[in-house]
């Protein structure tokens, strides 16, 4: 393969960013197309953890019982849109058959790669640069109800020992000691050492974009509406800013992928976990490590401007807007965990997560096309991006990434 590729890399999250940053590292030629602009997604609105302990999937092998409690029940943290659900069920019933014992091996075998030197892959990526200084690390706590609520994660615990993630327990009264922000109904904590986190997530992208320009890109602010093979091969992405001529693309896009590969003929079992967050601004207390409320299912940050919670499923498709349940469920279970919070303002967001039935991302080329899947991180967008778009980029230069890669297989679905 030629060493200078020209590259159009499709969607400015931190998938897109990533692969833009090392393609051009690399010597490339790259142009980083959003219709919207960097991190104004999913990047942007995640809780900023960089989750190198998140390798254990959703759809573990008690997905059914636990996902039927939930759906049933206002106070869970997964909701439904049930006007959705036929056009649901088909990626459902493929999100379910992969909840067994071998399933679940097998998804955590392919995240423990993808996120488990996630804190250095970003390390990595910003040093010495203007971004370096929204990456920083941090200690992680799991906060439980009790003793008992946290052995009762045991299946997953088990899989996180077996990737080198060993909690510290701390209960009783040092409970509040180590997290004065925390109110009674917390009485365990589970704190993993050395991990980290990002201070504020839309700042961090709007940063990556800028160091990606002053090494050489170009972004430029454009809707993708179609892609041009020649001999079956892009030779152009077509945009409402007119036509960019390509040897490779890099498709990154979360969610948006799914309609840019109708275009090539392509259907990918792709739909969005509908994701929420409220960000308080001004608040009296900061935890003092980043948090997960196992209670109510949500993240807690520490962020350079104001405390994020975040968290929540819903599945529901793009098309309608926040939907009040999950905001005011996570509003309830905040007053519980943090009873003595009080903040200036509370600012509700809700994005996408671009997931696959098996909760792994689609990572390589799509059939013999030159287009470059990097897309369908369900919650780990953050985490595995850096990896993600230094995969991306050596497989495009030509080098051989030293991971298996074959359990993130573009073509897997097809």
């Amino acid at each position: 393969m030629a060493e200078h590729q020209t590259v159009i890399v499709i969607g400015a999250g931190i998938c897109g960013l990533s692969a833009a940053i090392w393609l051009r590292r690399a010597g490339h030629h790259v142009t980083l197309l959003d219709k919207d602009g960097p991190g104004a997604g999913a990047s942007f609105g995640n809780a900023g953890l960089l989750a190198q302990w998140a390798i254990v999937p959703v759809n573990t092998p008690d997905i059914l019982s636990t996902g039927a409690k939930y759906v049933l029940n206002p106070n869970s943290p997964l909701f439904l849109q049930w006007s959705y659900l036929p056009r649901l069920m088909p990626w459902l019933l493929k999100f379910l058959a992969n909840g067994t014992e071998a399933g679940t091996r097998r998804m955590i075998d392919g995240l423990i790669p993808l996120v488990g030197d996630s804190v250095e892959q970003h390390q990595a990526m910003v040093r010495g640069t203007t971004a370096e200084r929204w990456v920083t690390t941090s200690d992680f706590t799991y906060a439980y109800k009790s003793r008992a609520a946290f052995d009762a994660d045991a299946y997953g615990w088990a899989m996180k020992r077996t990737a080198g993630y060993v909690p510290e327990i701390i209960e009783g009264a040092a409970v509040r000691e180590a997290e004065p922000i925390l109110g009674p109904d917390t009485s365990c904590l589970a704190v993993l050492r050395e991990h980290g986190h990002v201070l504020n997530p839309g700042a961090y992208m709007q940063a990556l974009a800028r160091v990606f320009e002053q090494e050489g890109g170009t972004f430029r602010r454009a809707t993708v509406e179609d892609i041009t093979l020649s001999d079956g091969r892009i030779s152009a992405v077509e945009t409402n800013e007119g036509s960019f001529a390509c040897d490779q693309a890099v498709l990154a896009a979360g969610i948006w992928s799914k309609p840019i590969l109708r275009k090539l003929g392509i259907k990918v079992p792709l739909e969005a976990e509908r994701g929420y967050h409220i960000h308080f601004k001004e608040p009296s207390i900061m935890p003092r490590t980043p948090m997960m409320m196992t209670a109510g299912k949500f993240a807690v940050n520490p962020m350079e401007h104001g405390l994020r919670c975040a968290g929540m499923v819903e599945l529901g498709g793009i098309k309608k807007g926040p939907s009040r349940g999950p905001l005011a469920l996570m509003r309830r279970n905040i007053t519980d965990a943090f009873p003595d919070l009080t903040y200036a303002v509370a600012e509700e967001w809700m994005g996408f997560r671009p997931s696959t039935p098996d909760s792994l991302p689609l990572v390589g080329e799509i059939r013999d096309t030159g287009v470059y899947a990097a897309f369908g991180h369900q919650h780990v967008g953050l985490t595995g991006g850096p990896k993600t778009g230094r995969w991306v980029a050596d497989l495009i230069s030509g080098r051989h990434p030293n991971t298996d890669l074959s359990s993130y297989d573009a073509n897997r679905f097809s």
